[in-house]
């Protein structure tokens, strides 16, 4: 934070307004940093979890299945 104004100087509202933007101006950029790494990691997850998925299901599978011997006699 910055130091408050000495006394005998007062606060404008165009003060408080430049303040106020570049404030949101360095949240912004960085929500939107944030933003990108999120969707980033997620689709990793995204993959990641449906990789397993399909192995699982695949060993599933070859566990349940029946197998038929068939013999001529």
């Amino acid at each position: 934070m910055t130091a408050a104004p000495k006394s005998g100087v007062k606060l404008t509202r165009a003060d408080l307004e430049a303040k106020f933007r570049e404030v949101q101006t360095e949240l912004t950029s960085g929500a939107e940093s944030a933003r990108s790494k999120i969707l980033f990691v997620g689709g990793g997850a995204l993959l990641a979890l449906l990789i397993l998925s399909f192995l699982l299901g695949r060993r599933g599978g070859k566990k349940r299945s029946t197998i038929v011997e068939i013999r001529r006699l």
